[in-house]
This record gives structure tokens, sequence and C-alpha cells, in this order.
């Protein structure tokens, strides 16, 4: 990794892991697996890194009207997404997964604004593609462009206990499909769930929308409300307390990952945002400039199918991460609670991280890139 604008310190010892992970009953194809070296570090840089809490001066509407625990209040209930108080309807009703290109062709993606939740992770021929999960879709006229699945995106979907929508899907990812509720643009729903635009060519002209999504899941007679069983993803700050890690600044945050748009994100204190660039520019969807609260890298083995350009990511096997918030950032860990558990990130104590409320962008990233990343300060 490469610093500037501070101390450079790249934490974490050698990890070695192997690329076997089970779904559908049986285990993913064993793949050639590249394996990362992370150089250690001094005693002193190694220590830990405690994250400290801050409050901005809680307003007493704002205590009164967000709860210990998940219940309704005035309408409203906690997002399992974001941590902010939402809709009833909205919070409760199981969110929307579905996969867009990020091929400069199909830009810009329709619907990503909205999203509470991204992931961004590498596909074939240095491309990545995203998983943008949205709980307010219901007036989106436009979602997408839509693209096909991959086996780790299925994985995704089903942490949140959301309805993955995508139009096909690889070879290596089509029995995985099993696994999660989702809505499949080449199989028989695929005209009520999807259509086509005239201003892009193919494969870049699949888009759906909120009536459209929620006319399939109704044909489908998928689920419509969280499992009874789940308890969301993330924890989260409670009232206007903010996050701020006990690490160095991060002011520019380069992943390194992505060979084709580049990606970066920068926080701007206005408000208190990451804001996202590619292609050399803004990020932009169609409601506007891209800003997250939350970013986190989330470091995996991965390799090959066989002798093809698929990736066999693990999403399974614990590795190392970073956490970047409030123009900071500390190192984490993660781990995944069984196949079909939620991964949980930590700090390097093992306690569970808290995130800052608001929208979250995950990239996935191979540990071998682990150097490749850039964390400018001021």
């Amino acid at each position: 990794m490469k610093k500037r604008g501070g101390k450079l310190w790249i934490v974490m010892a050698v990890l070695l892991f192997g690329i076997f992970l089970v779904g559908c009953g049986k285990k993913y194809e064993e793949a050639s697996v590249t394996t990362a070296a992370v150089p250690g570090e001094t005693e002193a840089e190694s220590s830990r890194h405690e994250v400290v809490l801050e409050t901005e001066g809680k307003k007493e509407s704002e205590a009164e009207t967000e709860p210990e625990e998940r219940v309704e209040v005035d309408g409203k209930i906690q997002s399992y997404l974001t941590g902010e108080m939402v809709d009833v309807k909205q919070g409760n009703r199981r969110p929307l997964a579905v996969m867009m290109s990020n091929d400069k062709a199909s830009l810009p993606q329709y619907g990503i604004n909205r999203a509470a939740v991204v992931y961004e992770a590498p596909v074939e021929g240095d491309m990545n593609r995203y998983m943008a999960l949205i709980e307010d879709y219901d007036d989106l006229e436009r979602i997408g462009s839509v693209r096909s699945c991959r086996t780790y995106y299925t994985y995704f979907a089903r942490e949140f206990d959301a309805v993955y929508a995508h139009f096909g899907q690889s070879t290596f990812a089509e029995p995985y499909l099993k696994n999660v509720d989702n809505i499949n643009g080449i199989d028989g729903i695929g005209s009520t769930a999807f259509y086509r635009s005239s201003d892009k060519k193919a494969p870049h002209n699949a888009y759906t929308s909120g009536s459209r999504i929620t006319k399939a899941i109704e044909t489908l007679k998928y689920r419509t409300e969280y499992d009874e069983s789940y308890d969301g993803h993330f924890k989260f700050a409670r009232g206007s307390e903010q996050i701020i890690p006990d690490g160095e600044d991060a002011y520019k945050v380069v992943p390194g990952a992505y060979a084709i748009n580049k990606p970066w994100f920068e926080y701007q204190e206005s408000d208190g945002l990451y804001h996202r660039f590619q292609y050399g520019d803004v990020h932009k969807g169609n409601e506007g400039a891209i800003a997250v609260k939350n970013v986190i890298f989330q470091y995996v083995e991965w390799g090959h199918y066989a002798t093809t350009q698929y990736l066999n990511i693990n999403v399974h096997t614990g590795h190392e991460g970073r956490y970047f918030t409030n123009g900071k950032y500390q190192k984490i860990t993660w781990d995944k609670d069984g196949e079909f558990g939620v991964t949980r990130y930590y700090d390097m104590d093992g306690n569970e991280i808290t995130l800052n409320k608001g929208k979250t962008w995950i990239c996935i990233i191979g540990a071998d890139k682990y150097n490749k990343a850039e964390i400018y300060g001021k």
C-alpha cells in the first residue's frame, strides 16, 4: 500500500487460505489461487487502534424516535441497510439486489443513487460489476443496466435476505442460484421483470423497474418481508453519534484493484461523505454524483475456474480489510458465519466494528493486491 500525506503503515501477517467453498450441497470447484504475502510491521506500528465514539449533540426528538430495539416508532423503523429510520413498509420489506454493469458503454447506472449498499467485485477481462442493494425502489422506472450473475454475488444477496435480479449467469454460477430467491432475465419471468431500452445497444440495454420487480415477486410467490430469523448485517452507531476511527487520515482512497475503471473515493468535510470517482471523473448515476458514508475494502483469496477467465472468489474464508469513514480509517478483519451466514467485520482486537449510519460501499479485492491500495491524508 502506498500512503501519502501521513505515515505509511501496512498491517497484517501472511495469511494463506484455501479456496474451497460450499454451495448447493457441494464445494466450489478448486481454483488456481494467488496467495497474498503482506509485509509485517514493527511492534509499535502493530499496536491496537481503538475506535473513538463521538457525539455531535443528540437532539431530544432524535433520541426519542430511535428505540434501543428494532421496533416501530411513529410509522418508522431502523433500516437493516443504513441504520437510519425509514418507513415501516420499506424497512421491513426484503431489499432488491440487482446486478449492474460498469462497462463505459452502459453508463450511467440507473437507480444506483438509491442503493443503500453496493458491492463492487471483479469479473473476467479486468472488468468489474456492482450488486446494488435497494430498499427504496417503488418509484424507479429504470434500474440497471442489468447484467449476468457470478457465483459470489449469490452469497452477497443471500446475506441480506434480498431478492436477487440478474440477466443470465455464468455456467459456474448456475447451480448456486437455487440458494437465493432470484429473478432471471433469461427465464420465463424475464419478459415480466425486464425490458430493453432503445438508447443503448445490447447487452447494455436490459433494465427493470420498481413496478416490474414488484410484479415479478408476486408472480414467483417470493416472500416479501424479511425472514423472522434475520437480524441484520451491520452494527450501526446510534442517534447522532459518529464513529471516528483512531487511525490516520484517509481523505483520498484508491482501491488499486480494478484495472479498467480505476476508481477512487474522496472524503469531503462539507457533507462527511466519500464521493466516488472512476474513469478519471466523477461517478454519476442517473440521479447525480454518488457519495457514501462508509467504504470497506474486503480482501479475499481468489483464483480461476480451471483454464477459464471466470473468477473463483472465496467469500467464505475470513481475511483482512480496511474500514473508512469520516476521513479516517482502521484496519479490520472479516469472517463469515457459515455458508449462508452474514459476513461480520471486526477490529484488530476481535470486536465487531460499528458503522456510521448511511450508505456503504464494499470493494471486494484480491488479497494479492493489498499493497496496491493508496490512502492519502489531507
